[in-house]
């Protein structure tokens, strides 16, 4: 009995194949496979110069990397000490005010907003 159920379920997908292949013209197919192949190998051609362009691009990386971390770790370095110098020079300058008050000219008695960038935030 199940041998026949398989029998009758072969029969009937080559039936249906048959059928399927009747609504489609050959020469469609082998327009869509051709085209299918001509995608594949623009897909497999861009992969490959993806896949050198970051080989090349690990290489240069590795090669720099140092230089970058040991750059950010000096640019870090200067930016805390000229933190540090202008908390000084802004301690210096009210001391200065409040000994001498016509030491400065009086707009540099207004607050003045710190006008230089944030090297921290990104471009």
């Amino acid at each position: 009995m199940e041998q026949m159920e398989k029998e009758a379920i072969r029969e009937a997908s080559v039936e249906v194949s048959h059928e399927f292949k009747t609504l489609i013209d050959s020469q469609d197919l082998d327009s869509l496979k051709q085209l299918q192949h001509l995608i594949l190998g623009r897909l497999q051609d861009g992969n490959a110069v993806l896949s050198h362009f970051n080989e090349v691009s690990e290489n240069c990386f590795a090669e720099v990397s140092g230089d970058f971390s040991r750059n950010t770790r000096l640019l870090r370095s200067m930016k805390s000490d000229l933190e540090y110098i202008f908390q000084k020079l802004r301690s210096m300058k009210s001391r200065i005010l409040a000994m001498y008050p016509d030491a400065f000219p009086d707009d540099s008695k207004q607050e003045v907003l710190d006008q230089r960038p944030d090297l921290e935030m990104p471009l």
